[in-house]
């Protein structure tokens, strides 16, 4: 979860794994790489050519994703990434028909929020590790006596997969270290609870690696809290999220919103940097 609406990627030196508490309970937390000090990870990732135990018809189960990234197709420097993550972030259509851009649409390319020791978000510089990073804001207006219904897609090109790898553990972490967050003044989360899907774990078919947070919107203009959902993949190098933020009045399937965008950006990252035979 991320400053703002809620959106961008925070980092923390902590790495998160086992439980991870969720309205209360406890469920499994799948484990990301984490860093080793010197560039590399600890416990380790399978790659994408591993396979598991034979199937019934003799055929090994999957157990990574079956994504291979084209050299060629992969950015090399910061313009690249931009370019690239400009392509994948989910536009307004990409929600729904009835979506429109905020104001400001995309994020600053500069800009990197940060959740600080007291859980409050606050704006940094964009990490060495990452090329580039775009937030795009889209909405529901306000109208007949609803809410502004607000989401935003968030696309993240590292470097290298291992630092998208970590950004993942650190992003499971930061729920379970704080889980009431100060977005801004008048503005936080509260009750957030957050979960980690490995490949292979919970029905985790279609990413290296995925997590989800859920929590509430508490706005003091408000009279009722609204719920909160953050969701994040990582495919390669490449990490994906989408945030949606309830409103009064509103009774839109937001699962079903979500979804179609997240999947419109997992599917763009397939085909602009996966190999082709």
């Amino acid at each position: 979860m991320r400053g703002g609406i809620v959106v961008g990627t925070g980092r923390r030196l902590a790495r998160a794994c086992g439980a991870a508490a969720v309205g209360g309970t406890l469920l499994l937390a799948g484990c990301s790489a984490g860093h080793d000090g010197a560039g590399g990870k600890t416990g380790g990732t399978t790659s994408p050519t591993a396979s598991g135990a034979p199937t019934p018809d003799g055929k090994p189960t999957p157990t990574a994703l079956d994504f291979t990234p084209d050299p060629r197709r992969v950015p090399k420097n910061a313009a690249e990434a931009r370019r690239l993550a400009l392509e994948i972030v989910a536009e307004p259509e990409a929600w729904g028909p009835d979506y429109v851009k905020r104001s400001p649409y995309l994020s600053d390319p500069d800009a990197w929020p940060v959740l600080d020791t007291d859980c409050a978000w606050e704006t940094g510089a964009l990490p060495s590790s990452v090329l580039a990073s775009v937030t795009a804001h889209s909405e529901i207006p306000a109208a007949g006596g609803k809410g502004a219904l607000r989401v935003a897609a968030v696309v993240t090109v590292h470097r290298t997969e291992s630092d998208a790898d970590w950004e993942m553990a650190e992003t499971l972490e930061e729920a379970l270290r704080c889980p009431n967050q100060q977005l801004r003044q008048g503005e936080r989360i509260v009750d957030l609870g957050s979960i980690g899907l490995p490949y292979g774990i919970g029905g985790n078919a279609h990413a290296s690696d995925s997590l989800s947070e859920r929590g509430f919107y508490l706005d003091d203009t408000v009279k009722e809290r609204q719920g909160y959902s953050w969701f994040q993949v990582r495919i390669g190098q490449v990490t994906i999220a989408t945030a949606v933020k309830g409103a009064p009045g509103r009774t839109e399937d937001l699962v079903t919103v979500q979804t179609q965008a997240q999947v419109t950006m997992e599917e763009r990252v397939k085909t602009r940097m996966g190999a082709t035979s």
